[in-house]
């Protein structure tokens, strides 16, 4: 690992909890619910870094693995499998084409993992309902729920791309296993509900903690006059949320790798993804009904992951590449979209 990797690292991490601490000791001192016109605009100001981080990458992204000359940016390259084409007598040139590609691998998957989080999105709706959490309470779970998740994918990335890296045929389980993924959102029809009740989680937790027996307002914690310290409801929804995050890990991870084995631009791409997934649950949770062909378009997004990873030497020889992903992810986007808005769902009666 590269010194500039490591500071650039800390640097983004540092800015992220900035902005965390900033959302959680300003804007949501008080519990509130959520409207649908601040959803919008917390989004939108997510997507917008997002992307700016995007352009930065376009134009400074070697900076990230502290390339010098054609002799790092060569090894760079080998390392993490680049598609670049350098020319070694103009290091410019070559640095250029490497940023850009660095660049177009980190908007693909940033887009990937936007639009694979949909489904964990749902999720989360089914989890609030079944636990009857009032709405104004929704935003304190979801701060804590996704900086766990930030902690766990970060763990997730790191080790996978050290797997993957030394262990090459682990991408054709992972191949396999997002087809599975694929395929079971369209045979399942939606038919699962979730029962939190019943999960093992939650019955180990309620077997081996003091439950307490109802909310105490936003608190995960509470002491009872005469008592030890109990666990609300309100932290086993936190948890069931947690454990919701790694499960949707599993699909979400091994396909970023089918865009890149570069562990940064996995991370960063991820990590701004995730970042975004507060603000759009509460813009979600307002129009879910509209959009019910997202689903299907995640599923879809998952077998043609499972299909680039299992032949990925073919389809590069093919001349296939990641801006055709990018554009094959904006397709299913904007058709699953606009087959919502077309036909929308029927209301039973």
């Amino acid at each position: 690992m590269h010194w500039s990797e490591i500071v650039f690292y800390i640097g983004i991490i540092g800015v992220i909890l900035a902005i965390l601490l900033v959302d959680l000791l300003i804007f949501d001192k008080e519990s509130h619910e959520v409207s649908l016109r601040e959803a919008f605009l917390w989004t939108l100001l997510w997507i917008v870094l997002g992307l700016g981080f995007g352009v930065f990458i376009y134009f400074h992204g070697h900076t990230i693995h502290g390339i010098r000359n054609i002799s790092d940016l060569q090894e760079v390259i080998h390392r993490y499998e680049y598609i670049v084409k350098i020319q070694p007598d103009n290091f410019e040139a070559s640095l250029r084409a490497f940023d850009h590609q660095m660049a177009i691998n980190y908007i693909t998957g940033y887009l990937l993992e936007k639009t694979l989080s949909v489904d964990n999105l749902f999720v989360m709706i089914m989890i609030f309902s079944a636990f009857s959490v009032h709405p104004k309470h929704h935003k304190r779970v979801l701060f804590w729920g996704i900086l766990g998740a930030i902690v766990l994918r970060t763990l997730f990335i790191f080790i996978g791309a050290a797997l993957v890296l030394k262990f090459h045929w682990i991408l054709y389980l992972f191949g396999a296993f997002l087809l599975y993924s694929g395929a079971k959102v369209f045979f399942e029809k939606g038919e699962n509900r979730v029962e939190p009740q019943n999960h093992p989680i939650i019955k180990f937790l309620s077997r081996h903690t003091h439950v307490f027996p109802r909310f105490v307002g936003g608190h995960f914690f509470v002491k009872p006059k005469g008592k030890s310290w109990h666990v609300t409801p309100l932290f086993l929804v936190l948890v069931f949320i947690e454990f919701s995050d790694v499960v949707f890990a599993f699909d979400s991870i091994p396909a970023i790798f089918s865009i890149t084995l570069d562990p940064y631009i996995v991370f960063f791409s991820n990590i701004f993804a995730i970042l975004g997934l507060r603000a759009l649950y509460f813009f979600l949770a307002k129009i879910v009904e509209q959009f019910y062909a997202l689903q299907y378009g995640v599923g879809v997004l998952l077998i043609f992951i499972g299909i680039k990873l299992l032949f990925a030497e073919k389809l590069h020889a093919l001349g296939f590449s990641n801006i055709h992903s990018l554009y094959f992810i904006l397709f299913v986007l904007t058709v699953s979209i606009g087959y919502s808005l077309i036909f929308p769902k029927k209301e039973n009666k």
